[in-house]
């Protein structure tokens, strides 16, 4: 699916026109990413900032880059950036004419927007009624069928109770979707296959709803199962003559690789959408948009099925937090167009004769576009929130490169070294952005990206993200809604590296151990001479190959004439006691060449015998090795055009390295053959007990305890709730058996792996 190429260094201005400035100052009345992007633009047009802070961000990015910044409160979002008298006192005191709202927090407030409004200013964003119409999920449903817009089959209006939950269910049939109606981001939704999961989910939703959106209202809806999320951004504003609304539709994003709701990657345009679903697609858009009379950035999010049938799923009345692939692939940016409506200059009328000028009706783009949202969480734990200071952090390069050429990244981030991931907020750490001519480099660009992307201090999803990316159907464009689903069905487990990236990664860590201790003055690895016959590293045996295929066996391998500028050293993967993988690296010191090949376990003496027929020996030529220890990254390129971006994450007492690769994290020690001999009389130290205890799986508040002292518990029994991030986590038991002692009280702070309660010994 292409129209076109060109890489695109900035986006299109249309403020040059107008020789007045939309407005001379724009309170933020956000945080974090967000609000760095719209500094951004407005700093590009002339226009002064205040941002707004809790105490908690005193010294976040956001407010380091605005000309302006106002403390409006202390951390907790509802007494300070949901708290709407204090953002407005602080732009009345700013002497602001506008307020910019991000996404979040206000931005779907209606009774924020028209108070902002009737001080004399300027909400950046729809009206009051546009939000109250759209923003409430029931209202939308019924003024989108009004405009004969497809909607999906449900209960219009707010549920009381979870047995009349179970009503509704039970008459549309399961599974069903109980949704906020104040809703968005995936908070406040629980997907149920049965009575028993809805009435679980309906009080979770409700109170997801109460924190995340002060309203805690449900409805009940069918769930479609197996779609694709597809969503049409739009801009609509008034004529200058007022006369009608004008709608530029935008070409569609594909949202569908999700995890509970919230979404994970969005690219554009979409694999899935023929032409003709597209074009319907936009005069749906465009009647929904006249029938609430919108004006502002906006999106219609769809499901779509196999078959191109879609249906609507709600309107979200602000800036998405994906907006940057839109931008990328039409060369837009969204933030001024939206300052631009505001000021009442309407839509660009270049942008209306481009789209109108298309079969669909949309925007003409070039190019693909791929955004991966980068969240401080731990997807080896369930994805559990991670909070603390990024004790490193490094973003990716502007530009990375294939074979073919450049391919641009964008990381939009409202941090740096040193930040703080706070409990208050969420814990999105920044949009990793990537955008070429086709979608195969754009996936590239975010495999390389993502190597080079250092976040320590934290853990995080990135390596989920380099997960998904590299599976099959990922690649072929087959992501529906469920893909995370029927890919980790026993959740994420971490990355395996195959086998060919193991053999390289053995001989690049013999390189970089080597260098490493040289340029920090450490003694040197004391290395073995093998009897290794000398033709096997000359340069014509390596240049007939450009890929591990040219192979030797292990026969070859042992010829008995002894090279002393050819020396061995084992890589073992998993730190001393791994059983990740065992390798031996012959190296010529002369050239860079190098000979690996895989070992048994250390504690089988066969081990160390030449009576491996059938091994196989691989040969490398590493061409050059960019490193110094002041760096968390190593860059390793081949003599086959292949190269490995290895990031260092420390070094313990014991010489053990810990270092990251395509998102697999490992611990790995070299050694001499000797060292490794001697390994096996060690023994592995053993791990502590937790079988008799509950522990916190993530920072938190315990907001319930659901059993006492003394009592007896079943498997999968409820223990109690804990609150991370506004989201609300049951904690059940693991075993049966009987409660010994409560260690935590209600409303208590409980840190990761805190111990909550414990089970009498059994």
């Amino acid at each position: 699916y292409h129209r076109g190429f060109s890489v695109q260094s900035s986006s299109a201005d249309f403020s040059s026109s107008d020789k007045k400035k939309y407005f001379d100052k724009v309170l933020i009345a956000n945080r974090g990413e967000i609000a760095c992007r719209i500094i951004r633009t407005c700093d590009k047009l002339g226009i002064k900032t205040v941002a707004v802070h809790s105490t908690a961000d005193a010294r976040a990015i956001h407010v380091q880059l605005a000309d302006e910044s106002i403390c409006i409160g202390p951390p907790a979002s509802l007494l300070s950036y949901l708290n709407a008298d204090k953002v407005l006192e602080a732009a009345q005191t700013s002497g602001a004419q506008a307020i910019h709202p991000g996404y979040g927090f206000l931005s779907e407030n209606s009774t924020f927007s028209r108070k902002v409004n009737d001080l004399g200013m300027k909400f950046i964003g729809p009206s009051a009624s546009s939000i109250e119409a759209m923003g409430d999920k029931i209202t939308s449903k019924i003024i989108a069928h009004k405009a004969d817009v497809n909607t999906i089959p449900g209960y219009n209006e707010s549920i009381n109770s979870a047995e009349q939950a179970m009503d509704v269910a039970n008459q549309i049939g399961y599974p069903v979707m109980i949704k906020a109606t104040a809703g968005g981001g995936g908070k406040g939704m629980r997907i149920c296959y049965s009575d028993e999961e809805l009435r679980e989910g309906f009080k979770l939703s409700m109170a997801e709803a109460r924190n995340f959106f002060n309203d805690e209202r449900v409805f009940v809806e069918k769930y479609i199962e197996h779609p694709h999320h597809i969503e049409i951004q739009l801009l609509a504003g008034k004529t200058p003559d007022g006369s009608q609304i004008d709608v530029l539709c935008f070409p569609e994003r594909e949202c569908s690789i999700q995890r509970r709701n919230q979404k994970v990657i969005e690219e554009s345009p979409s694999c899935l959408l023929l032409p003709d679903t597209r074009r319907e697609m936009v005069k749906q858009v465009k009647r929904l948009v006249n029938e609430v009379g919108y004006e502002s950035a906006g999106t219609v999010e769809f499901l779509v099925d196999e078959k191109q049938n879609f249906y609507f799923l709600e309107m979200n009345t602000r800036l998405q937090v994906e907006h940057p692939v839109s931008e990328e692939i039409t060369n837009v940016d969204l933030v001024e167009l939206m300052l631009r409506v505001a000021a009442g200059k309407g839509v660009p009328t270049e942008l209306l004769t481009a789209a109108n000028s298309t079969y669909d009706g949309m925007l003409p783009h070039k190019g693909w576009a791929m955004e991966a949202r980068i969240y401080a969480e731990d997807p080896l734990r369930g994805f559990l929130p991670s909070i603390g200071p990024l004790l490193q952090y490094q973003e990716p390069p502007s530009t990375v490169y294939d074979g073919s050429g450049p391919i641009k990244i964008r990381v939009d981030s409202g941090v740096t070294e040193g930040s703080e991931i706070s409990v208050f907020y969420d814990p999105m750490i920044s949009k990793l952005i990537a955008y070429s001519d086709n979608r195969d480099r754009v996936i590239e660009g975010l495999v390389q990206a993502l190597d080079r992307y250092v976040i320590q201090g934290v853990q995080h999803n990135a390596p989920f993200v380099q997960s998904v990316i590299h599976k099959e159907d990922f690649r072929k464009g087959k992501t529906p809604t469920d893909f995370i689903l029927t890919h980790y069905p026993m959740g994420f487990t971490g990355i395996e590296l195959s086998k060919e990236e193991q053999l390289r990664l053995a001989v690049s860590m013999v390189l970089l151990s080597k260098k490493r201790r040289e340029l920090l003055n450490q003694p040197p690895l004391p290395m073995d001479h093998p009897f290794v016959d000398d033709h096997l590293f000359q340069p014509s045996e390596f240049e007939e190959s450009s890929d591990v295929s040219k192979s030797v066996t292990f026969d070859q391998y042992v010829k008995r004439r002894q090279q002393p500028h050819i020396s061995t050293l084992i890589v073992r993967f998993g730190g001393l006691f791994g059983k990740q993988g065992i390798y031996e690296v012959a190296m010529d010191s002369k050239t860079g060449r190098s000979l690996v090949r895989s070992m048994q376990n250390p504690t089988d003496e066969s081990c160390y015998t030449s009576e491996l027929p059938d091994e196989i020996i691989s040969k490398f030529n590493v061409e050059t090795l960019k490193y110094h220890p002041s760096s968390p990254i190593a860059e390793i390129h081949f003599s086959d055009d292949k190269a490995m971006a290895i990031q260092f994450h420390g070094e313990d007492d014991t010489g053990v390295l810990r270092v990251q690769i395509h998102g697999a994290l490992l611990e790995v020690i070299v050694m001499s053959p000797r060292e490794c001999e001697l390994s096996k009389w060690m023994r592995e130290p053993a791990k502590m007990d937790t079988s008799n205890v509950l522990q916190s799986p993530m920072p938190g508040t315990l907001i319930t305890v659901s059993v006492m002292e003394g009592q007896e518990v079943e498997i999968g029994q409820e223990l109690c709730v804990v609150e991370a991030m506004k989201m609300q986590n049951i904690l059940r038991s693991s075993k049966k058996g009987i409660i010994s002692k409560v260690k935590v009280d209600v409303g208590a702070s409980v840190k990761v792996n805190q111990i909550i309660m414990e089970f009498e010994a059994s």
